[in-house]
């Protein structure tokens, strides 16, 4: 982990710049998978990932070359295929709910399992030596705060790079290539602002940088939500870039803080607790987000509006009305974001003061 090789007074600034590769890797990859999904099949955004993670692979051998540890644990394997059923039950759930019915059998007893796994799994956790999930670690309120933080982080912002490019394609019309290229001005505004709000928690700490990211960002978001069928790009971008700007100021002080607030010897395990929110956060994120959509009938009314593009069979006040239906799912799907980023701020907040810990 990042947090592992850089001194604690150079954390916050070396987490910005990791912010930065992860910025412009989000930034490249929707235009990227356009001009693939536009001009091959979308298929081949899954074939090539297979050449990049091999060649990942062979250079991962080569740059990281951090001596293993023997004999300081053992793996946990009852631990995490409990966890990992329950997450996976839980998503899945959440995820077909508006397909299979919100009161399905199927439905329910996903939710079912997923509850009794992680319920299990927790009890296993506190009576294992070591722990897949040590839950000592979130008796520490500066680390449980800025994880429960981070995590509405995710789902309130990682939903609309999934629902925007319906807007941009089925209203507005837009080919796969632009749609990904107006995604970009949140990434870039991430991207710039990552390494400074990183230097900054360096210099001050995070308690306040953290909840004033996320308050910009569910401004952004509730911003976003006045997007209509007539909006220019300007007022598209510059929402975007907004919204970025919140994400850019929240993201690496918050990790920083949480890592700080980790002892040396529990790194790893706080570093694989932070990518198990970001998983939780961008999956439920889609899921919760993506089921008011449908469910108040933006994504069939999207679908029409696409075909409709080809064919020219609607009348102008269906269309109309089609309109109406898909931007008021939208404004309402980006205003459950903004939600989870405005609780966000409180659990921001209450954190207390940062203790910095070498790490």
């Amino acid at each position: 982990m990042i947090t592992s090789v850089f001194p604690a007074q150079e954390r916050g600034r070396a987490l910005g710049w990791n912010g930065v590769v992860v910025a412009l890797g989000i930034s490249i990859g929707p235009t990227i998978g356009g001009i693939i999904t536009q001009y091959l099949t979308w298929r081949w955004i899954f074939f090539i990932n297979v050449p990049i993670g091999i060649l990942l692979f062979v250079a991962s051998q080569h740059l990281l070359t951090e001596r293993m540890r023997r004999g300081q644990g053992r793996f946990d394997p009852a631990g995490a295929a409990l966890l990992g059923i329950g997450l996976a039950a839980l998503i899945l759930g959440l995820s077909f709910g508006q397909e299979w019915g919100w009161t399905s059998p199927r439905l329910l007893g996903s939710l079912a399992i997923g509850v009794a796994a992680l319920a299990t799994g927790v009890l296993v956790e506190r009576h294992v030596q070591n722990p897949v999930l040590d839950l000592k670690l979130l008796k520490n309120r500066v680390f449980a705060s800025a994880n429960i933080s981070f995590v509405l982080a995710m789902l309130a912002l990682f939903a609309p790079g999934f629902l925007l490019p319906f807007y941009f394609e089925e209203l507005r019309g837009f080919s796969a290539v632009e749609a990904g290229l107006l995604l970009t001005p949140l990434s870039l505004a991430l991207a710039v602002l990552a390494p400074i709000s990183g230097s900054l928690a360096d210099r001050i700490g995070s308690r306040w940088l953290s909840p004033v990211g996320l308050a910009i960002a569910c401004i952004g978001l509730i911003l976003l939500s006045q997007l209509d069928q007539t909006s220019s790009i300007w007022d598209i971008a510059w929402r975007l870039g907004f919204t970025g700007i919140g994400q850019g100021i929240f993201q690496a002080p918050n990790t920083r803080a949480m890592m700080g607030a980790a002892p040396r010897s529990e790194q790893g395990e706080a570093s694989g607790l932070l990518a198990t929110g970001r998983v939780i956060g961008q999956s439920l994120s889609v899921a919760i987000a993506g089921a008011v959509f449908t469910g108040l009938g933006g994504a069939a009314a999207g679908s029409i509006l696409a075909m409709q593009q080809q064919r020219q069979t609607f009348s102008a006040e269906q269309i109309n009305a089609l309109q109406s239906t898909f931007v008021s799912s939208l404004h309402a799907a980006l205003l459950v974001c903004a939600a989870f980023a405005g609780i966000g701020i409180f659990t921001s907040l209450v954190r207390g003061d940062e203790r910095a810990k070498a790490a």
